[in-house]
């Protein structure tokens, strides 16, 4: 079943092209001459302990300023949905573990994408739970970005809120496009109306996930 994503949105799409912005290219987010992000990242938590930062993709010339947005709400994985267009040494060097998730636009995640998915979301939020006073733990935090952060990466961190938060599609759409005007669009939606738990939580049978060195 194909889903328009981002290709259908009323914005100006950037180009196909899978050549990464090189290590020295200039970012495509400047405001008189000064690096920018290109869409401010969107907090969303889910229930007691999901918490995920929807991003666009960053350029190699302002990853520095998505890894600060990153820091400040404890990040401790970067999941990649769209092709590449930065390289991840200064994510290891700040301690930030990527996964490359990449699937086509105009497509649903195909089966493998959501094994890998929630696999990463089981681990971080469940399966490395601490036995430390809540109020002393620090929240981890799961950043997840497409091109324009409103198509692919809103419907991943979706299924998530279906799968561990037992939320209705409907129900984790509108608390999505609260967060994030535009995200998600009525193809999407249907597509997410029709999806079938199946993740059992912690039972250590999901797919291993494919982490960027």
């Amino acid at each position: 079943m194909t889903i328009g994503v981002e290709q259908v949105l009323p914005i100006r799409t950037r180009s196909s092209s899978r050549k990464m912005v090189g290590a020295g290219s200039s970012s495509r987010s400047t405001m008189n001459g000064m690096v920018t992000i290109g869409t401010k990242p969107t907090l969303l938590e889910g229930g007691q302990t999901l918490k995920f930062l929807i991003m666009d993709a960053p350029r190699q010339g302002n990853l520095h300023l998505y890894i600060k947005e990153m820091r400040k709400y404890s990040v401790t994985d970067l999941v990649r949905v769209c092709e590449p267009t930065y390289q991840t040494g200064e994510l290891t060097t700040a301690g930030i573990a990527t996964h490359n998730m990449e699937y086509p636009d105009g497509h649903s995640p195909p089966q493998d994408v959501i094994d890998q998915w929630l696999y990463v979301v089981d681990n971080v939020f469940y399966k490395n739970e601490k036995n430390e006073p809540e109020h002393e733990q620090i929240k981890p935090c799961v950043a997840v970005h497409c091109v324009a952060g409103l198509g692919r990466a809103p419907v991943l961190v979706a299924i998530a809120l279906i799968e561990f938060e037992n939320m209705d599609p409907v129900e984790a759409v509108t608390l999505i496009r609260r967060h994030r005007r535009g995200a998600i669009n009525e193809k999407q939606l249907l597509y997410l109306e029709g999806y079938k738990k199946y993740y059992l939580k912690k039972n250590g049978a999901a797919a291993s996930c494919c982490t960027i060195s």
